[in-house]
C-alpha cells in the first residue's frame, strides 16, 4: 500500500508481521499488540526498527510504558465510521509525549486527512490511486476548523468570540 507522509508518496520500509505469519519479514516490522506481548524479547533482540499497530479497541495506556521501543505507532480503522484511532493519535502525542511517527492504516478516506493531519497523524497507508495533489486539494477544502487540534489552528468559535469581542 502506498504511503503519504507529511503530505508526499514515499516508499514504506515497513512490513506489517501478521499474527498468523510465523516466518519474520526482514528489516524493520510493525507487529499486533498480541505479538509484542507474547515475544517482546526477540522482537527487540532483532535490532531492526520496530512498529506497533493497535486496534481501534486497543489504546496507548496499554503500552505507555513501552512507547520508547516503537519508531512507528499504526492506529487501526476498521470503518471510516470508527473514531476512536482519532482520540489514540491525540493521547499518544498530548498524554504520552510520544515523538515517533502516528500512522493512520485501514479504511483511510480522503475526506479524513485535514482530521488526520489535524489530531497527530503524520502518514497515511492510502489506496494504490491516492496522489499529493488529492492530498493537498483533501487538507485545504477546509480554511477555518469546528474543533480544535493540536495543530491550534484557530477554530470558527475562537474566531466568531473574537469578532464580538472587537
Amino acid at each position: 500500500m502506498p504511503l503519504l507522509k507529511s503530505g508526499k508518496l514515499v516508499d514504506d520500509p515497513w512490513a506489517h508481521w501478521d499474527d498468523d505469519q510465523s516466518e519474520s519479514p526482514e528489516g524493520p516490522v510493525i507487529v499486533s499488540l498480541k505479538r509484542w506481548r507474547d515475544d517482546k524479547s526477540q522482537l527487540l533482540a532483532r535490532g531492526t526498527p520496530l512498529g506497533l499497530k493497535l486496534s481501534s479497541e486497543q489504546t496507548p495506556g496499554e503500552v505507555h510504558e513501552d512507547l520508547q521501543h516503537f519508531d512507528v505507532i499504526a492506529l487501526d480503522f476498521p470503518a471510516f465510521t470508527d473514531g476512536r484511532s482519532y482520540s489514540n493519535a491525540r493521547r499518544l502525542r498530548q498524554r504520552y509525549g510520544y515523538k515517533g511517527e502516528v500512522r493512520a492504516v485501514g479504511e483511510v478516506l480522503r475526506d479524513q486527512y485535514l482530521a488526520f493531519a489535524r489530531c497527530g497523524f503524520d502518514a497515511l497507508e492510502v489506496s494504490d490511486d491516492e496522489t499529493e495533489e488529492g492530498y493537498q486539494a483533501a487538507i485545504s477544502a477546509i480554511s477555518t476548523p469546528f474543533q480544535p487540534g493540536l495543530d491550534k489552528t484557530q477554530t470558527a468559535m475562537s474566531l466568531r468570540q473574537r469578532r464580538m469581542r472587537a
